[in-house]
């Protein structure tokens, strides 16, 4: 812990001391000497609360290095950034794609004259952005060397020819053959790309305004091969220029980069934004030239070096500390004052602990099995971890998908959410778990012993989590240990279903239901099926929905799964998270965009009022 703080500190007075000569460099010590010098080099510092695995858009699946890899590499589309209801619009596109036939067929139109950021892997040339490129961006994700962690997204519509070129690579063991030609995918000029898909999926472009459909370049690729997500080169703002794993990242501003203006609305929903929005008019983006995230996974470091003006944005403000911060969900009329500004919002996103379905302890899908899972999460005080870890900023959940997502019912209530000891004694009771040798402690039908094994990583909110769980379990005499590991090494051995349970987040991708029903999804284990559930019904539900528009139908299909999801328990739902970032008087325009995850470019560094801050 002191290692962490000291480490922090001293990084945050290195990047204190790098603004304040810059600023020194505007307020010199005479107009002459101030109107030669250089502008100042404006930089938006921020500290992530968990470390990054990567920048291969194909592969990382996990947020925080999703929102970096968004701001080096473009999308086909994106989100408008504060347009509300969310609004997909052209990114590096001429306009929104044509949707043709009954959502089977789509034409994406690239823009002329987008350049990757320059890299040896180009030889010298500068190199455009073209439609082969969307198309080789796709083929990665169905290459089996690649794992993407995406590809059930793209399998579930269907795109023709390309699941057979995989069987090929599956079966015989060669490389995936990305120049072979498929009826999916075509080239119809230099930058123009028809998309077919065997199944209408009205829901397709969503895809292509996420980073896992980052467009890179072929070349990047094979010069990098096996080190792709360390070498990221992209269109976007931002180009990575420094890295240290699990420590620091910074990007620095792209030279490539394409001439884009700053146009957004004055957000209805955020009043306070109005003269940020107006005063930014007109301006090219990205208008910060470096952003700095650093890693601090400890809370009380991170909200400490926040206070001290050693970051500019504090992104998710630790539970703890939201009763001195945003007391009655309030900014703190102290950091108000100071001219601080707080987002508070609904991430779309649920929390939850899984069962590993093919561990021998808790997996299985027989009657005695999924009691002992039933029995585990009737036994989780949903209402006490909202209380005390998550200090109010949590709701319990009642099923898998989250609110501010299409097929959330806010009405639904079922055996997810519910806190019910006794039942959750009976039910143990019932299919023999019990303790069969004196020692206090239930154990197996066949009298071998019971035990959990649940990961978690070294920080005090999962500190307090387990602590509840250890409550929770002890309190119905089943033994539980916890496997403690980093956040990067947890998620690798999830997907490669070496846990037993472990709990994380889930936030949507999408504006959409399907994102979460798709975490017990068969042929999604893995990726985001985690638990690794795998019930035919419930996939052919899954797909059926895929393909069905919105409405009573799909809505109906959609709620059945849930229902599913609750009666086989592969992970227990906890809650659904509320968030609230805060940033220093000197950023302008900041706010929270769900899915659009290259927001740096919008916001910008005030120097007036940074300078005067330090001089206070």
């Amino acid at each position: 812990m002191r290692r962490l703080m000291a480490t922090t500190q001293g990084l945050a007075t290195a990047l204190l001391f790098g603004v304040s000569a810059c600023l020194a460099q505007v307020a010199g010590p005479s107009a002459a000497a101030s109107a030669a010098a250089p502008a100042a080099e404006k930089v938006l510092r921020v500290a992530y609360r968990q470390a990054e695995t990567g920048f291969d858009p194909a592969y990382v699946t996990d947020l925080y290095s999703r929102n970096i890899l968004a701001n080096i590499f473009d999308t086909p589309l994106r989100y408008s950034y504060l347009k509300r209801p969310y609004e997909l619009e052209p990114s590096v596109t001429d306009g929104l794609p044509e949707v043709l036939d009954n959502a089977t067929r789509f034409v994406f139109k690239l823009k002329p004259g987008i350049y990757f950021a320059d890299d040896a892997a180009f030889k010298g040339q500068k190199r455009e952005l073209i439609g082969a490129d969307l198309i080789y961006s796709i083929k990665r994700h169905y290459d089996p060397l690649v794992k993407s962690g995406h590809l059930y997204r793209l399998q579930g519509a269907g795109i023709l020819g390309l699941d057979e070129v995989r069987k090929a690579a599956l079966k015989g063991g060669k490389p995936f053959d990305y120049d072979k030609p498929v009826d999916g995918l075509r080239l119809l000029d230099r930058y123009t790309v028809e998309i077919r898909v065997r199944n209408s999926d009205p829901r397709f472009t969503y895809h292509f305004a996420d980073p896992m459909l980052s467009l890179v370049a072929r070349e990047v690729v094979e010069a990098y091969a096996g080190r792709v997500g360390e070498h990221p080169v992209g269109t976007n703002a931002y180009l990575l220029s420094q890295w240290r794993r699990s420590s620091l990242i910074v990007l620095t501003r792209n030279p490539n980069f394409r001439e884009l203006y700053y146009h957004e609305p004055i957000p209805a929903h955020r009043p306070d934004l109005a003269e940020d929005v107006k005063k930014l008019q007109g301006r090219r983006m990205p208008m910060v030239d470096r952003v700095e995230v650093s890693i601090i996974e400890e809370s009380q470091p991170r909200w400490l070096s926040y206070l001290r003006r050693e970051f500019d944005l504090l992104d998710d403000l630790p539970n703890e500390f939201a009763p001195v911060a945003i007391p009655q969900n309030k900014l703190a009329p102290n950091l108000a004052k100071q001219g601080q500004r707080a987002v508070r919002y609904e991430r779309a996103d649920i929390s939850l602990s899984y069962f590993n379905m093919e561990d021998p302890v808790v997996g299985g899908y027989t009657p005695d099995k999924i009691a002992l899972r039933r029995a585990i999460a009737l036994a989780i005080n949903l209402d006490e971890q909202v209380r005390l870890p998550r200090r109010g900023q949590a709701k319990p959940a009642q099923g898998i998908i989250s609110p501010g997502v299409y097929g959330y019912d806010p009405q639904l209530k079922s055996e997810m959410g519910q806190f019910d000891r006794a039942r959750a004694k009976a039910l143990l009771d019932l299919y023999g778990y019990v303790d069969k040798d004196g020692d206090g402690w239930r154990d197996l039908p066949d009298g071998s012993p019971l035990t959990l094994e649940y990961a978690t990583e070294p920080e005090a909110q999962k500190r307090q989590l387990a602590e509840l769980w250890q409550k929770n379990m002890t309190a119905i005499g089943v033994r539980i240990r916890f496997k403690i590991g980093k956040w990067p090494e947890n998620l690798k051995a999830a997907n490669a279903g070496r846990l037993q349970m472990w709990g994380l987040g889930w936030s949507a991708d999408v504006p959409d239901g399907e994102n979460f029903l798709g975490l017990a999804y068969g042929p999604s284990k893995g990726q985001s099926n985690k638990s690794r559930f795998d019930l035919p019904e419930y996939n052919r539900l899954f797909e059926q929905q895929h393909s069905m528009p919105d409405g009573p139908e799909r809505l109906a299909i959609m709620q059945k799964m849930q229902r599913m999801a609750v009666a086989y328990m592969p992970f227990k739902a906890e809650t659904h998270r509320v968030f609230t970032d805060i940033t220093q008087p000197w950023v302008l325009g900041y706010d929270k965009h769900l899915y659009q995850r290259d927001f740096w470019a919008y916001v910008d560094i005030d120097t007036d009022v940074l300078r005067k801050s330090q001089t206070q």
